[in-house]
């Protein structure tokens, strides 16, 4: 995808425009897989019977779907305002949408293969809210997709003067922040390791969908024959653990390359640009998908380090946004929308440069970082201790004292919690609130105070006897699987300090979007 350099001759402005004339038959293959189910158990069903069951009865259902496709393609029509998309759809039930351009959140154009065959492309356009697209454009031209995007972008960020006179300031020439070559990807899928979630998914969803006790029956043969093969040529039990850990290693290394593989499709070509106020990312292999938000969006930031990626000396730079839902971010068929990460797999200090570049913080990394509570330590190993005291005494009562052996954990969780609090704190002025978190994984939790919509102080039993609490704050776009902005385990007069002067800050600030 490369955006085009003139947009008024393939979008003249008050001129009602028509979907491209394939659109109808991208439109038809997504009803077709909404209703794949029903219409294959019908036409299964008719091919067993023998009593004149009517075997075509599927082939109406999907001429229905012809027709309401073709029906979608005749009557969607969109117009170019000056400040606005306006979107007609419907015959009998007409609707006209208005969509200001100042009010999109994401511009995300999908290509799946198809798409990149016939030269057309899918685009989405997503606001802060709701559940679903303000408009979607199945399909047009790839470079009049591409002109659409830069017209949202140039218009949507202009002055209100410029777009009442119709004009628009140039578009500026867009600055790569990061471009992924093959080689990072592969680390990437060797960091990731998507390729065990994948079979971890494809196993459970076998046990739903096999007959009965059909998986386990399998995975108890090939244990069988895997144990009786390596018996045939080992003749000690440690000869035969080593084949077996040989056996377990290939599967693992199996399960990695299938992850360097999902990787490859989907972050192939993977480049970060910059362009005026707006962020665009594009990606993929087979089905190539760009997305676009501006960086008002952003609502918080997030790094994360495990020990994969210090192993490779990288990090993955991650972000939320207003209407942000979990997913892969490519706003495709799926029901992904928005941008999640900006950065999968960077250098420590390309991540640090696009935080300073995008988020404006020159200050960043915080030259100190604010400690945590000097027994914060013995509050993490007490909580830890109490739950494995309680797992040992349930062990204990099935196994005997062989249940108490769990209590040979505590060390490894004084070591820990040593760990954890030693490196956990936290930073704090008057544009930016930061934490950072974690020892063997670890994760820094950024917002602007501007951004932040609530601020609670919270302390359970075990912190009131420390005398300690913890600051916990909300930003719009948070995913389920984000780590929480909070600021753990503060001396209690800290905590109340913090939180009454966040609380002032935002009453004072009004919500940035």
């Amino acid at each position: 995808m490369t955006t085009p350099e003139a947009v008024s001759p393939l979008l003249p402005a008050d001129a009602e425009r028509r979907l491209h004339p394939g659109s109808w038959l991208f439109v038809l293959l997504q009803n077709l897989r909404q209703f794949i189910v029903p219409l294959a158990v019908l036409l299964f069903a008719g091919g067993r019977r023998d009593d004149g069951y009517p075997w075509w009865l599927p082939m109406l259902g999907v001429g229905a779907l012809v027709v309401v496709s073709i029906w979608q393609y005749l009557t969607f029509r969109y117009r170019i305002a000056d400040d606005r998309l306006i979107v007609r759809s419907g015959l009998l039930e007409r609707s006209v949408r208005q969509i200001p351009y100042s009010r999109i959140h994401n511009v995300a154009i999908h290509q799946s293969l198809l798409h990149r065959l016939i030269g057309v492309a899918e685009v989405r356009l997503e606001s802060a809210g709701g559940t679903k697209p303000e408009a979607e454009m199945r399909v047009l031209r790839l470079p009049e997709a591409l002109a659409l995007e830069q017209l949202i972008r140039d218009r949507g960020s202009a002055p209100a003067t410029a777009a009442a006179d119709g004009a628009a300031p140039p578009a500026p020439a867009g600055t790569t922040l990061l471009a992924l070559s093959t080689i990072e990807v592969v680390k990437l899928g060797l960091i990731s390791n998507r390729g065990m979630i994948v079979v971890a998914g494809a196993v459970a969803l076998s046990f739903q969908v096999l007959p009965e006790r059909t998986m386990g029956r399998w995975l108890f043969e090939g244990g069988r024959e895997a144990f009786g093969y390596a018996s045939g040529f080992a003749t000690t039990w440690l000869a035969k653990g080593m084949v077996l850990a040989a056996f377990v290693a290939v599967a693992l290394a199996l399960i990695r390359a299938f992850s360097v593989l999902l990787a490859l499709v989907r972050y192939h070509g993977f480049r970060l640009q910059r362009q005026g106020r707006r962020l665009t990312v594009e990606r993929g292999l087979l089905s190539r998908s760009r997305s676009s938000v501006p960086r008002r969006r952003i609502q918080a930031w997030t790094l994360r380090e495990s020990v994969l990626h210090r192993l490779f000396a990288r990090r993955t730079l991650e972000i939320d946004t207003a209407s942000a839902r979990a997913g892969d971010g490519q706003g495709n068929a799926n029901g992904q929308r928005g941008l999640d990460a900006l950065a999968p797999i960077a250098p420590p200090d390309t991540c640090d440069a696009i935080l300073r570049d995008i988020a404006v913080l020159p200050a960043w990394p915080p030259a100190e970082w604010r400690p945590l509570h000097p027994r914060a330590w013995l509050r993490l190993l007490l909580g830890d201790a109490l739950l494995t005291a309680v797992l040992c005494g349930v062990l204990a009562w099935f196994f005997q004292w062989w249940g108490a052996l769990g209590l040979l954990w505590l060390p490894w969780s004084g070591f820990v919690a040593r760990r954890h609090a030693a490196r956990a704190g936290y930073a704090i002025d008057d544009a930016l609130v930061a934490v950072r978190e974690g020892w063997w994984s670890r994760h820094w939790r950024l917002a602007e105070i501007g951004k932040l919509q609530a601020v609670e102080l919270r302390q359970s039993p075990l912190d009131r006897g420390f005398g300690m609490a913890s600051v916990w704050l909300d930003t719009a776009g948070a995913g389920a699987l984000a780590p929480q902005l909070r600021l753990r385990l503060l001396p209690l007069s800290d905590a109340e300090r913090l939180h009454a002067r966040l609380a002032a800050a935002i009453a004072r600030r009004p919500l940035r979007w």
